[in-house]
């Protein structure tokens, strides 16, 4: 049996991230910034520039990711923390349905999912985010807020959409489905003060 840990995103793991990250879908070359910076800004860098606000991301602290580790090797990556510190999410008109105000430091997002792709259909995106879960919860996060997938929705859903995750692994870790902006894609949220 598979032996899985997941550990923080710190500078010491930097290569570990890119490792992970690298397997398949678009983490490599968005390097996990498409949160984190307006859409001009995306567009106006560079891969080579992406990997170095991640690493500097990375550098700064706190972490702003996990990664899953398989028998040692970094196989998968959840983006978790405050939503502040996403700026797209608020500037995303999909996203405007949310229940808590986009200012609040305590509302923290899980924005983003990959698992390279000889590691997927294991359960590693419900472990992620379990671990996600844990993490915000211990940092002092109030409330959760995420924006996945339906693939059952009717329409078929992009592989590389599934970044944002797939809705039946957060029903399952008990988040409650706030808003619908698109039949594909669900606003769900878990309060951590319960």
């Amino acid at each position: 049996m598979a032996h899985i840990t997941i550990e923080p995103a710190t500078a010491d793991r930097f290569d570990d991230a890119q490792h992970a990250l690298s397997g398949g879908g678009d983490g490599h070359g968005c390097q996990c910034q498409w949160w984190t910076i307006t859409n001009a800004e995306f567009n106006r860098t560079t891969l080579d520039e992406r990997r170095e606000l991640l690493r500097d991301e990375v550098a700064a602290g706190p972490p702003p990711a996990l990664i899953a580790y398989v028998d040692g090797e970094p196989v998968g990556w959840v983006r978790v923390g405050p939503r502040t510190r996403q700026v797209r999410l608020a500037r995303t008109r999909s996203f405007v349905a949310s229940e808590e105000d986009w200012d609040d430091p305590d509302v923290w997002a899980v924005s983003c999912f990959v698992v390279r792709k000889e590691h997927r259909k294991q359960g590693l995106n419900a472990r992620l985010l379990d671990a996600a879960l844990d993490y915000a919860r211990a940092a002092g996060a109030r409330v959760v807020e995420a924006y996945p997938m339906d693939p059952h929705a009717g329409k078929k859903v992009p592989v590389n959409d599934l970044y944002h995750g797939v809705l039946s692994t957060f029903a399952a870790a008990g988040f409650r489905e706030v808003a619908r902006p698109r039949p594909e894609l669900a606003i769900v949220s878990l309060d951590l003060s319960d």
